[in-house]
C-alpha cells in the first residue's frame, strides 16, 4: 500500500495545522538539519554513500514505503519560461528514487505566497519549495547580506549567471549564520542561497546615461537596490512584482530593476521594452533558496539523501530557466521595439563605487561573519576558473544574446563540481 507522506493542505483546519506545528517542533528538538552532517538528521533507516550507482540507491530504498511530497517551485505553470527549475528537479527526484518518491508539483504559489511560504514549510503544508528570503530581510539578514555581496560579479547573461549561482551556493554553505537562519525556523536548506538571475533596468523610455536616471521613478526589489537608485538620482518605489506591469502601463513608474526571466513571463516588455545592461559590474541580487520543510526530518535517511543529491539536476533546470530566459527576454524586448543599451562607463563606475561601500558596511555589521567579502572574492576566482576549464564561454554580448545562446547547453559538469566541493559535506548522514 502506498503511504502518503504527512502534510497539511491549505484547506485543513487551523487545529490540524497547530498539531502539525507541535509535531514539527518536537521533531526539530531531537533532529538535525540537512546541512548538519549529523547522524541524528534522519527519520531512521540506512542511507547510501555519496556517488552511489542507481542500483545501490535502489537497494537502499527497496524496503521503504512510497511517499508523496508537495513541491512549490517558482513558476506560474508548467508551460512557463521558468518551469525547468521545477520540472527538472521533480523529474530527477522521482527517477532517482526509482518511483518511490512522487512529487506533487503545485504551480503559481497556490498554497502559499512568498511572504507565507516559510510558515507553510514549517507547519507541513508544503514539503519542498523555492522561496524568496529577500521578502523577509529582518528574518533572514545573513541570507540577504550574501545577496547584496554578490553585486559586482560578472554581469554576462551566460557565464556570469553560472558563476553567480555557484558562488551563492558555495559561500552560503560556508556561512554558518545563513544556515542557522533556516534551522532556527525548523527549516532545512537544500540550497541556502540561490542567486537566480542578474538584474537589469527595464524602462518605458530609452536612455541609461547618468542624466536619464535623474528623477525617474524606479520599482526596486530590495532595500539595497532602493539605496542604489537614490545614489543615481532616481526615486525608488517598492511594490510587489505582480503590480509592476500595471504601474509601468499607467506611468506610475518609469522603470523596474528586474530579472529578465520573470519580465518575459509577465509580459513586461509590452509596456517597457527598453533594457539596460552592464559589462564591468552588476546590481545586487535578490536571493532565493531551495528549502525543505519540517516534514524532511520525518523521512527515512535514504529519502533525505535522494532529495539532497538531486541538486545537480536542480542546477541544470535553474540555469535552463535563468540563462535560457535571458535569451528569450532579449528576443521579446527586441520584438516589442525596445533598445538593448549598455550602461555608459561613468554610470557603471558609480554603481561599482556604491557596491564597494555596501560591501564594507556588510563586513562591518558582521551579520554574515566578518570575512564574507573575502569568501566571495575567493569563490568567484575558483568558479570562474572552473567554468573556463570546463569550456563555458560567452560568444557575444547581452545585446545579441538571443542569437548566440545555445538552448541545449549542459550545465551539469559545473554543478557536479560544485556539489562535490560545497554540498557533499553537508549531506544528511
Amino acid at each position: 500500500m502506498k503511504l502518503k507522506h504527512p502534510r497539511r493542505t491549505a484547506a485543513r483546519t487551523s487545529q490540524a495545522c497547530a498539531a502539525a506545528v507541535t509535531l514539527s517542533i518536537a521533531l526539530t528538538a531531537c533532529a538535525g538539519s540537512a546541512g548538519g552532517g549529523d547522524d541524528d538528521a534522519s527519520g531512521g533507516g540506512e542511507g547510501y554513500a555519496a556517488g552511489a550507482s542507481q542500483a545501490e540507491i535502489d537497494e537502499a530504498l527497496a524496503d521503504l514505503d512510497p511517499v508523496t511530497l508537495t513541491f512549490q517551485p517558482s513558476a506560474a505553470s508548467e508551460q512557463s519560461i521558468q518551469s525547468p527549475s521545477g520540472t527538472e528537479f521533480a523529474t530527477a527526484l522521482e527517477e532517482r528514487s526509482g518511483g518511490k518518491i512522487t512529487v506533487e508539483t503545485v504551480w503559481g504559489q497556490a498554497i502559499a505566497g512568498y511572504t507565507e511560504v516559510h510558515d507553510a514549510l514549517a507547519d507541513g503544508r508544503i514539503d519542498l519549495a523555492y522561496t524568496l528570503p529577500v521578502y523577509e530581510p529582518t528574518e533572514f539578514p545573513a541570507v540577504n547580506a550574501v545577496g547584496d555581496a554578490l553585486a559586482g560579479i560578472s554581469p554576462s547573461p551566460f557565464v556570469g549567471e553560472m558563476i553567480a549561482n555557484a558562488v551563492a551556493a558555495d559561500v552560503s554553505w560556508d556561512t554558518p549564520e545563513v544556515v542557522e537562519e533556516y534551522e532556527s525556523k525548523g527549516l532545512h536548506p537544500l540550497v541556502p542561497v540561490v542567486a537566480s538571475g542578474g538584474y537589469y533596468s527595464v524602462c518605458s523610455d530609452t536612455g541609461v546615461a547618468a542624466d536619464d536616471w535623474d528623477g525617474r521613478q524606479v520599482r526596486i526589489a530590495s532595500k539595497t537596490q532602493g539605496e542604489l537608485m537614490s545614489h543615481l538620482g532616481a526615486s525608488p518605489v517598492s511594490m510587489e512584482y505582480t503590480e509592476t506591469y500595471e504601474a509601468l502601463q499607467r506611468g506610475t513608474v518609469d522603470c523596474t530593476l528586474a530579472q529578465l526571466v520573470p519580465s518575459a513571463e509577465s509580459g513586461i516588455f509590452e509596456v517597457a521594452p527598453n533594457v539596460g545592461y552592464m559589462t564591468t559590474t552588476s546590481f545586487t541580487r535578490a536571493p532565493g533558496a531551495m528549502v525543505a520543510g519540517s516534514s524532511f526530518e520525518e523521512l527515512p535517511l535514504a529519502y533525505q539523501q535522494v532529495i539532497f543529491d538531486t541538486y545537480v539536476d536542480y542546477f541544470q533546470g535553474q540555469m535552463m530557466t535563468t540563462v535560457g530566459g535571458n535569451a528569450e527576454a532579449i528576443k521579446q524586448a527586441k520584438a516589442a521595439g525596445g533598445a538593448i543599451e549598455q550602461f555608459p562607463e561613468d554610470v557603471q563606475t558609480s554603481i561599482e563605487e556604491f557596491n564597494t561601500e555596501k560591501n564594507e558596511e556588510i563586513a562591518a555589521s558582521g551579520v554574515a561573519g566578518d570575512d564574507l567579502t573575502d569568501k566571495i572574492a575567493e569563490s568567484v576566482e575558483k568558479w570562474t576558473a572552473e567554468a573556463e576549464s570546463l569550456g563555458y564561454a560567452d560568444a557575444g554580448t547581452t545585446a545579441d544574446f538571443d542569437q548566440w545562446y545555445d538552448p541545449k547547453t549542459d550545465y551539469r559538469p559545473l554543478a557536479e563540481a560544485l556539489y562535490a566541493d560545497a554540498f557533499e559535506e553537508h549531506r544528511p548522514s
